[in-house]
């Protein structure tokens, strides 16, 4: 009887977190780890966020290398070049995007660079694995039309759904009025989503019109507070304050739940869903997507570039000059449309 192939994608399948339970705990047995994550939070200042990315890649290497860790128990000097080598070629076949290989590749050079250090190996078997390379895709922008649309879609949409109903009705103004006022900021100051739910009620400044911002790896910012975000703003703490949640001057979270606790990233983007389908938005669009076109819509309106990466947080102007790429595309799309022998 013939011997049945094996499919590749069987053959390069990466692990998914769900399947790294054994993993995991290893690696949650493992000094060095645990010495790594604190390096990571403390030194490098991470957000937990990218931290549980970098055990996340651990454990994925860990899987497809079980023999570095015999009795559950890891040996990193295990760890050589040619192993690392095809570590590499695996990530390459089994379907990661170009992005994703480097990350994961540059997670394990961090790891060993941080064991090298510490004397646990005496070389880093990934500092010859080179990344993947290829073009940058360009991130996509909203129109101002698309993005005047989404800021109204909160408002709009806890109006359609509550109706003439009284129950409920301090709860969907509350709603609206908080994460009207936290996408027109992302919008002003062009915010990750997690510096936005991140801001404390000190860090803004209403009479100087900006706000502090702790960006990646805790880097500090100033970003301007635009008089719409300002005016949404001054809405969501009025409310904010009569639902007795916390005063105006009070320190701590800026943007709280129903229950008074920091609103996460996670609750922000279910409701995100349903203000992209009020404002007849495709579905992939996400709040990272206001940090794109903010970008992009002061590049267009005359700012120049050091500015902008100045205002973003970005450590290098190359991730800025990004955003020159899409407004040439644009100008391009509207030459082709405008001129009469285009």
């Amino acid at each position: 009887m013939p011997r049945k192939k094996k499919n590749i994608e069987d053959s390069f399948a990466i692990p998914k977190l769900q399947e790294l339970e054994n993993e995991r705990n290893i690696l949650g047995n493992d000094p060095y780890v645990s010495s790594f994550v604190l390096y990571l939070r403390r030194e490098r200042q991470y957000s937990e966020h990218t931290v549980s990315s970098y055990l996340l890649d651990l454990a994925q290497f860990l899987r497809v290398n079980p023999s570095i860790a015999p009795e559950g128990i890891c040996n990193w000097t295990l760890v050589r070049e040619d192993m690392a080598r095809h570590y590499g070629m695996f990530l390459s076949e089994g379907g990661e995007g170009k992005s994703s290989v480097n990350r994961k590749l540059s997670s394990l050079r961090t790891f060993f660079r941080f064991l090298l250090r510490e004397t646990v190996v005496t070389a880093n078997p990934f500092s010859i694995v080179r990344g993947l390379r290829g073009g940058r895709r360009l991130p996509v922008v909203l129109s101002e039309e698309q993005v005047k649309a989404l800021l109204e879609a909160p408002a709009k949409f806890w109006k359609r759904v509550q109706g003439d109903k009284q129950d409920g009705r301090s709860d969907a103004e509350f709603s609206a009025a908080r994460d009207s006022a936290i996408l027109e900021i992302i919008y002003s100051g062009g915010l990750r989503i997690s510096e936005a739910l991140g801001l404390d009620s000190e860090d803004i400044d209403f009479l100087a019109n900006h706000f502090k911002v702790r960006g990646k790896g805790r880097k500090e910012r100033f970003c301007f507070l635009g008089t719409p975000a300002a005016k949404a703003l001054h809405e969501y703490l009025r409310i904010r304050e009569a639902r007795g949640l916390a005063g105006r001057r009070d320190k701590g979270a800026l943007f709280l739940n129903q229950k008074g606790k920091r609103l996460t990233p996670r609750s922000l983007q279910r409701a995100f869903k349903d203000y992209l389908n009020e404002a007849e938005l495709p579905a992939d669009c996400t709040p990272h997507k206001l940090r794109h076109s903010f970008a992009t819509h002061l590049l267009t309106a005359g700012a120049d570039l050091p500015t902008v990466q100045e205002l973003m947080g970005h450590a290098s102007l190359t991730s800025t000059q990004i955003y020159t790429h899409i407004d040439i595309g644009r100008l391009i799309e509207v030459y082709a449309k405008a001129h009469p022998k285009a």
